[in-house]
């Protein structure tokens, strides 16, 4: 048995993901047995989308490049309303039942819904629509489903909002790709917050949004 090999077999027994499959794997810090599910998962995700279409709501988690994705969305409105894709900024709106608008179920004209992130270091109050303190011994919420809404820059204006990080994995760092793009960060999401809250007071609590847990 080769080295590799060797390793492979170690890490399978140690129930980890081994090294040389992560290098062409997706980020991922969950154990093996979780990592094969969440694999399986994706495949399962991509296969409807090549069988029945374009699905109405996107589990973003589920893409290995998301940049593309949400470079996508920003050159289908550029073509839409012919804007040049540098003069366009991506808007946000949480899905809410004060809302029955937006339905995950048939998709929006412009931009796209998408769900499976994860909120750490706080919570989202359904009630408000806000930003809330997580609940005692609560490290991480599952976050509502999240209309990006593309737009002309000079439209999108944001109104009291904590300007949120989303990350891969919950390791919050990465290196640049060959592609420019960071192997971990995807993009900043901005959330509404309470008059009560400054920007600074979620900072200090280290708020962001994951797309994947690690068990």
């Amino acid at each position: 048995m080769s080295i590799e090999l060797e390793s492979i077999g170690n890490a399978i027994f140690d129930n980890k993901i081994p090294e040389a499959w992560m290098k062409r794997s997706f980020a991922s810090l969950k154990p093996l047995a979780s990592y094969i599910v969440d694999f399986i998962d994706r495949l399962v995700f991509m296969q409807k989308w090549i069988d029945e279409g374009a699905p109405p709501s996107f589990w973003l988690s589920g893409f290995f490049f998301t940049q593309s994705f949400l470079t996508g969305i920003k050159q289908n409105f550029a073509r839409r309303y012919v804007i040049p894709i540098d003069e366009i900024e991506m808007d946000f709106e949480i899905f809410s039942d004060s809302n029955p608008q937006l339905n995950k179920n048939e998709a929006p004209k412009d931009g796209a819904y998408i769900y499976g992130l994860f909120l750490e270091g706080a919570r989202w109050d359904a009630d408000l629509n806000k930003l809330a303190e997580s609940m005692p011994k609560k490290l991480f919420t599952i976050m509502p489903y999240i209309w990006l809404k593309p737009a002309e820059k000079s439209k999108v204006k944001f109104d009291h909002s904590y300007t949120c990080p989303l990350y891969k994995t919950l390791d919050r760092r990465g290196v640049l790709s060959t592609t420019g793009h960071s192997t971990n960060f995807v993009l900043m999401i901005e959330l509404p917050m309470q008059k009560r809250h400054s920007l600074a007071h979620w900072v200090k609590r280290g708020v962001a949004l994951v797309t994947q847990l690690n068990d």
